[in-house]
């Protein structure tokens, strides 16, 4: 059983005077919050600071209080060219023949559902201006990610690299810029390399600056922007007891400056309605050119529980520096949870079913990686609408973006390192997977949807340092953050193999039913490892198989899993049997689909065409949920649920049909040509009518008894062919 750890308060760190943990009870009069405070003489004392030194510290904060950060998008005037140019990195090199873009911006948009698409380096300009940097301000510029390798350079000068292609770095620029006009050049290479992870994996590797870039101007105090590209500011629940919660805030705040400074930090929290529920402070002791972490403890009375789907209460932390000075916001979920063996996860007291889907990095066609937020917040919307209550956010660290959904809808997250398929045994490869471990904890630790760390998926070697690797890594993710649980997905070797056997919980990858060497069913397979190891915390981190709304099979045959032909309602039938067989299975902590989307994967050739792999349960371009999708919504969603399969089968040759519904509002009524045929009953989230058609065009609908729900299909029935043809098929165009 792996329970939420209660952390005992820290001891302040050097150079924090505490004068807080003050409780915040709040009651709103004509819009207005009034505050009272509680607890403020006791805590006085036990800090030893005399009332006096809150007054001195107030007007003391403003004579030495920082100013605020600031920050600039850099998304236009960029200049590129895919490859590799000597010299580009010169202030003076001549870039007006290259290609204008914006960023995001990947290079592969064109070819990465190509098996030959560009691997290699290209280079990134783009001119800035500056009047003057005042002596006690820095600049900083943001990458929220470059695949796979970054070099970055101002007017010529190296800055600094990067070696990961999901995660968030910064660089302090500020000793490298100069009055007028500068240049910001990059050189981002997604050549395999082996010191970078990962080296393996199902996906195309998309090329290019593919997320936002930014300059922060900052004071010289402010809140740390060089730890592993994380905000600084870090939040989490202590304990919940006698209905208050105890929250420690971890601050690192940064000197660029020379001498040391003295400057109060004060954190608030606020609820979703923005009023303020608890109020902390203390005063901190920075050497020059060094970093300071101070640790405050707030209580808030009468928590609101972020409780998953059922309630994602969300609060947020607002850390500033003296009065006016440099400031974060960071996300709060308030919550508790464990993982039983028998019961699965345990959420503020209470089973939570973790039903789920593996997302990818929300890639578009034409587009690839270089996505929008309103393009990331629409995938998550596809997949709640579904009944989703968990995401398994494969195979890297994802944007910023999709976990806020999570926090914001109320999923269940499992963030991931890069760790996928193939490992070295090599100090270089450690390190870089160790970096990114780091900047996926520190990068996402506000998240309260973020319940595990994943330390990688399906990494082939048997070798026994794969095993060692892998504890290393849950070792580490372990002291930086022990709140949470450590998870490893599991494929293609004995369920217990040493490197399966390291974590917190582990997921098995499984395709009963897909693929040929996974014989016999999911629900027995689960079954025998929970009864031959009970205590073990088991999910299912991937089952499903491939899906083509241009091929249609009625009834369908078993389809080779690397072969041309992938009819839709084989995938249909192959989830209603998975689902089946693991839904009432408690003692699995969560199961996943593989995958919500379907997604470009340059090394595929199967299904309808070659570069994507066709398992989601909607369309790499989002425009078609395939009747799969509807299964698990009329099983998961309580919105109202009446879907016909098998709609893109629209022209067939056997007049006898077989009308398979997915509902979840019970019995429906059927109706053909305008004429009713009848009243059928739901089993098991299915109603189903045997049919005749006409020759000629169809018109099938079928209404809820309500008379709310409907849905309609047209079929064209041609009684010309003397062969029954139970196929069709339509290849897509060139674009």
């Amino acid at each position: 059983m792996i329970p939420s750890p209660k952390l005992k308060p820290p001891i302040d760190r050097r150079g924090c005077i505490s004068v807080d943990e003050l409780t915040v009870r709040s009651r709103v009069r004509d819009g207005f919050t009034v505050l009272s405070f509680s607890g403020f003489a006791n805590l006085l004392k036990r800090a030893a600071l005399p009332l006096l030194l809150v007054v001195l510290l107030a007007a003391h904060s403003a004579a030495i209080a920082s100013a605020p950060r600031s920050e600039t998008v850099l998304s236009a005037d960029w200049r590129f060219i895919r490859a590799d140019v000597p010299d580009a990195q010169s202030p003076s090199f001549d870039d007006s023949k290259w290609t204008a873009v914006t960023v995001p911006h990947t290079f592969n948009a064109a070819d990465g559902e190509q098996p030959d698409y560009y691997r290699g380096p290209a280079w990134y300009r783009r001119p800035f201006y500056v009047r003057e940097l005042s002596k006690t301000r820095r600049l900083v510029v943001q990458f929220d990610a470059v695949a796979t390798r970054a070099d970055v350079y101002v007017n010529g000068k190296f800055i600094g690299r990067h070696d990961g292609g999901y995660s968030r770095f910064r660089f302090d620029i500020t000793d490298a810029i100069v009055p007028g006009r500068n240049v910001l050049a990059v050189r981002a290479d997604n050549s395999r390399n082996l010191s970078i992870t990962p080296l393996g994996g199902d996906f195309t590797v998309f090329g290019g600056i593919y997320r936002p870039v930014s300059f922060i101007e900052v004071d010289q105090l402010h809140f740390d922007l060089s730890h592993f590209g994380g905000p600084g500011v870090y939040a989490r629940t202590n304990a919940i007891e006698n209905d208050r919660a105890q929250v420690l805030v971890d601050a690192r705040i940064a000197n660029s400056g020379k001498d040391k400074a003295v400057i109060p930090l004060s954190i608030t929290i606020r609820d979703s309605r923005e009023r303020v529920v608890a109020v902390g402070s203390c005063r901190v002791n920075v050497p020059g050119s060094s970093v300071e972490t101070a640790t405050v403890q707030l209580t808030v009375a009468h928590p609101e529980l972020w409780d998953g789907f059922r309630d994602p209460a969300l609060y947020k932390v607002v850390a500033r520096l003296g009065d006016d000075g440099d400031e974060v916001t960071v996300p709060l979920g308030i919550r508790q949870f464990r993982f039983d063996p028998q019961q699965g996860l345990i959420l503020n007291g209470r089973h939570y079913a973790v039903h789920g889907v593996d997302l990818m990095n929300s890639e578009r066609p034409e587009k690839g990686t270089a996505v929008t937020n309103a393009e990331v917040d629409q995938d998550f919307s596809i997949v709640r609408e579904m009944g989703t209550t968990g995401v398994r956010l494969v195979h890297f660290q994802h944007p910023q973006e999709a976990y806020d959904e999570a926090d914001r809808l109320g999923l269940v997250a499992w963030a991931e390192l890069g760790v996928n398929g193939v490992i070295e045994d090599t100090p270089e490869f450690r390190a870089n997977a160790s970096q990114q471990l780091k900047e996926l904890i520190f990068q996402n630790y506000n998240h309260p949807s973020i319940l595990m760390w994943g330390l990688g998926n399906e990494i082939y070697s048997t070798d026994p340092q794969v095993a060692q690797f892998l504890s290393d890594l849950n070792r580490a993710a372990k002291e930086l953050d022990p709140t949470r649980a450590t998870v490893y997905a599991h494929c293609c070797q004995a369920d217990n193999d040493p490197k399966a056997m390291v974590t917190d919980l582990i997921g098995f990858n499984k395709y009963f039913g897909w693929y040929p060497e996974q014989k016999g069913t999911i629900g027995d397979w689960a079954a025998r490892v929970h009864q031959a190891e009970p205590t073990r915390l088991i999910a299912v981190s991937e089952y499903g198989a491939g899906g083509s709304i241009l091929q249609q099979e009625d009834p369908p045959k078993r389809p080779v899993a690397d072969g041309p032909w992938h009819p839709e309602q084989y995938q249909a039938l192959f989830h209603e049997r998975s689902w089946r067989d693991l839904k009432d299975k408690s003692y699995l902590w969560g199961t996943f689909v593989w995958a919500a989307f379907d997604l470009p994967s340059a090394g595929r050739d199967e299904g309808d065409r070659p570069g994507i792999n066709d398992k989601g349960l909607v369309t790499y371009d989002r425009a078609t949920r395939k009747d799969a999708y509807y299964w698990y919504k009329a099983n998961w969603s309580n919105e109202p649920t009446l879907h016909i399969t098998s709609k893109r089968f629209d022209r067939r040759y056997d007049p006898n049909v077989d009308v398979k519904v997915y509902s979840n509002v019970g019995n429906a009524a059927l109706i053909l040509n305008g004429r009713v045929k009848g009243v059928a009953e739901e089993h098991d989230h299915i109603v189903r009518w045997q049919l005749k058609l006409q020759p000629g065009a169809n018109l099938v609908e079928v209404h809820s008894l309500d008379g709310r729900e409907q849905d309609s299909a047209e079929w064209f029935y041609d009684s010309g062919p003397s062969v029954l043809d139970r196929r069709s098929s339509a290849r897509p165009s060139a674009n």
